[in-house]
């Protein structure tokens, strides 16, 4: 499923807000958010958090609506995944409720691939366990180079990116929260 860049636009506008009022609020230029708006430019991964924090939506708020369920069938996965990174990182996106406090992720990373090249910071928590492959967690300027089984908690806050520099698929399931219950 793809990301409805269209609904930037909408969810905007029923929180009162114009282009210049986002831009402040996000930091990015009026004139990125317009391109991301009417679909002719992806966000980077970081410009993503800021425009769901500086519209204190959740993700799950860039998809269509859906019948509310308590469960997301493997087949049914959202999946978000930007041009930037070609298609090397994807995240599904595993909990169903749209409003809830707490997001959990699916994130895919190839051989090789870094998640982002700036890092990136949001309100709140995310605590992450690697089911296969490697993963490399950088924490401002330390590094923690984490394997099958290991697992990392901190502060969202915290500048923060991810790579795999290992030779095989990185498959790691994430928890993130926000003191607002938004991410």
């Amino acid at each position: 499923m793809k990301l409805q860049w269209e609904k930037l636009r909408e969810i905007r506008k029923e929180k009162g807000l114009t282009l210049i009022d986002l831009a402040e609020k996000t930091g990015l230029s009026v004139s990125l958010i317009s391109q991301i708006e009417r679909g002719l430019v992806d966000p980077t991964v970081n410009n993503f958090w800021k425009l769901c924090q500086g519209l204190e939506v959740s993700i799950n708020s860039f998809f269509k609506p859906e019948e509310l369920s308590l469960v997301v069938r493997a087949n049914e996965r959202e999946t978000i995944s930007f041009r930037a990174t070609c298609s090397k990182v994807r995240y599904q996106l595993l909990s169903p409720n749209r409003s809830g406090a707490i997001e959990l992720l699916l994130i895919e990373i190839e051989p090789g691939i870094r998640e982002e090249r700036d890092f990136i910071s949001h309100k709140g928590e995310e605590c992450g366990f690697v089911i296969s492959g490697e993963l490399s967690v950088y924490l401002e300027d330390k590094k923690y180079h984490l394997k099958a089984g290991d697992s990392i908690c901190f502060k969202s806050s915290v500048p923060h990116k991810f790579e795999n520099s290992g030779t095989e698929l990185s498959r790691s399931i994430w928890s993130m929260t926000e003191s607002n219950g938004r991410l």
